[in-house]
């Protein structure tokens, strides 16, 4: 049993360390990863770095996934001017179609651009440059073919061509990758709509006298700017313009915010009138209203002047006493006689 044991333990040791060396070659066989701060390789003129011959991947066992040390090359081309998200999107696509995918892309140059679709406005180093710094690419064929041919896909070793399956109609052919999707090498991939380079190239025709003012004022000349004398002379004066009628749009702003603040302002001083007017009215109609202080004083001038007046003797008595002839309730009507010297000091006083 010991010498089973024995055995056997030697058996998965060799077993163990069989199977780490095999984990290593593998490491060995796999290409380094590019870290995402690098930028992409330009391929050589020559073609792939690689001699060893390529076997044929078919489209199953691309998406079921390959080997690490056989990436499945995928070719995406254009000429990518201005380059925006749309291109990118296409892009990262491409780098996802499978699991293990190395992107290769084409970028027209200049010349064969000019003389199948028109002039651009990035030069061909310009759109190379926006390429390799482009995080789903890992290869940039510069100067790349208006046609692929078969010659072209074995000298860069690609398995399949992405683009959007639009026919592209162009030097004669009513679709440039007809041949490649007969051949099954072809790979659809979707358009973002709302972004191309023909758009953005609109805009900028659209709002020219725009961006030729706002060039100009950044210190560019009228002749890096290919504006004639007249031109210049007329984008300036209307930048003049423009700015004279911010000032006014400005000032009416301000204006508008200040009558709103006097409005607001005189109706708080209107109410605060209205309540201290209301407030006034009512003191003054508590001193002299007619069940207040006046109706008082007119009672108390009238006990006054009667303290002050002579008593008149009845008519049928003459020797009757003033006390007797009396009057024990108080005087409620009384008729007002001329005042003298005494009683208008008396009044006065109280």
């Amino acid at each position: 049993m010991a010498n089973r044991r024995r055995n056997g333990s030697r058996a998965n040791g060799r077993a163990g360390r069989g199977g780490v060396q095999a984990q290593q070659q593998q490491q060995r066989k796999r290409p380094p990863i590019k870290a995402l701060r690098e930028p992409a390789i330009f391929a050589k003129q020559s073609g792939s770095a690689s001699d060893t011959p390529q076997d044929k991947v078919t489209l199953a066992q691309a998406r079921r996934g390959t080997p690490a040390h056989r990436p499945v090359r995928v070719y995406a081309d254009g000429i990518f001017d201005l380059f925006h998200s749309g291109h990118a999107r296409a892009l990262m696509q491409a780098k996802n179609l499978f699991p293990n995918t190395q992107l290769i892309v084409g970028v027209c140059s200049d010349a064969l651009t000019h003389k199948y679709k028109g002039y651009t406005v990035m030069t061909e180093d310009e759109r190379y440059e926006a390429l390799i710094h482009c995080r789903y690419v890992d290869e940039v064929v510069r100067d790349a073919p208006w046609t692929l041919t078969s010659e072209f896909l074995k000298k860069h070793r690609i398995d399949f061509v992405a683009h959007d399956d639009i026919p592209y109609t162009s030097a004669g052919s009513e679709d440039v990758y007809k041949h490649i999707k007969e051949a099954g090498m072809f790979v659809a991939t979707q358009r973002t709509e709302g972004i191309s380079t023909s758009d953005l190239i609109t805009r900028i025709v659209r709002d020219y006298d725009v961006y030729v003012r706002r060039n100009l004022q950044r210190g560019y000349t009228a002749r890096e700017l290919n504006v004639g004398f007249i031109n210049e002379k007329k984008y300036r004066l209307q930048e003049q313009v423009d700015r004279m009628k911010e000032k006014v749009r400005t000032v009416e702003e301000k204006s508008k915010h200040l009558v709103h603040r006097v409005e607001e302002k005189s109706h708080d001083l209107i109410y605060k009138w209205e309540e201290k007017s209301r407030e006034f009215i009512g003191n003054f109609l508590e001193l002299f209203g007619p069940d207040k202080a006046w109706h008082m004083i007119q009672e108390r001038s009238g006990r006054v002047l009667q303290a002050l007046s002579p008593y008149q003797s009845p008519s049928t008595s003459p020797s009757s006493s003033p006390t007797r002839g009396r009057s024990t309730s108080p005087v409620t009507h009384w008729s007002p006689l001329p005042f003298t010297a005494t009683q208008r000091s008396l009044l006065q006083q109280q």
